[in-house]
């Protein structure tokens, strides 16, 4: 049987910092519940090659089990001195039940030696919406920035402690929520879904 919420927009997520996160980032017009933690739905396994790929594979998955829309969103770090590393691995880099922090020290370990003009790095996010087993619709965001050499920053979550976005002098771990919700590669794909939604309600 499908599980029904009024009103809400289902998360394909586990993550409650996630969940947390885009709450804020779309308001309160859109009121978003986290469809695997919530629902006890089961995880949707991510296999594909590219972000898109997972964030579709988790809509649609999803999408099966409730009634109503589905949003998905797969995202990372990407790092031009590591060939793209860890992209659609930002996860799970440094091994599947590993933590934010051994992944962050797992990409800084790889740096060592990099220099400035080399640790340019970026953070990419798809979001993908899905109603009855189909993606209806796919949105891109991308800030662009550089790697720092240690941990700066206790805020926000996985890699944001050592990604420093252009025109700053601090990291995503030392800036105000506020302000790095502003900039966020998740703030811009989420931006061109609630123009969307707004227009397919």
């Amino acid at each position: 049987m499908k599980k029904d919420v009024a009103n809400y927009i289902f998360l394909a997520t586990r993550n409650p910092h996630k969940t947390h996160e885009i709450q804020i980032m779309l308001g309160e017009e859109i009121l978003v519940t986290d469809a695997i933690g919530a629902a006890h739905l089961p995880e949707i396994e991510e296999t594909g090659d590219t972000f898109e790929d997972n964030a579709r594979l988790k809509a649609e998955g999803i999408s099966h089990y409730v009634s109503g829309w589905v949003i998905a969103d797969d995202s990372g770090l990407e790092v031009d001195a590591l060939n793209g590393e860890p992209g659609v691995y930002s996860a799970r880099y440094a091994g599947p039940d590993c933590t934010d922090l051994q992944n962050t020290e797992l990409v800084l370990q790889k740096m060592v030696g990099v220099s400035e003009e080399l640790r340019t790095a970026r953070f990419r996010c798809v979001i993908a919406v899905a109603k009855e087993g189909k993606t209806v619709a796919t949105f891109h965001g991308v800030v662009e920035g550089v790697l720092t050499t240690e941990i700066q920053g206790e805020r926000g979550f996985g890699y944001d402690p050592i990604f420093i976005p252009l025109g700053y002098q601090k990291s995503f771990g030392e800036l105000s929520s506020e302000l790095k919700n502003s900039m966020s590669h998740r703030s811009r794909a989420l931006e061109q879904f609630r123009s969307w939604w707004k227009k397919n309600q």
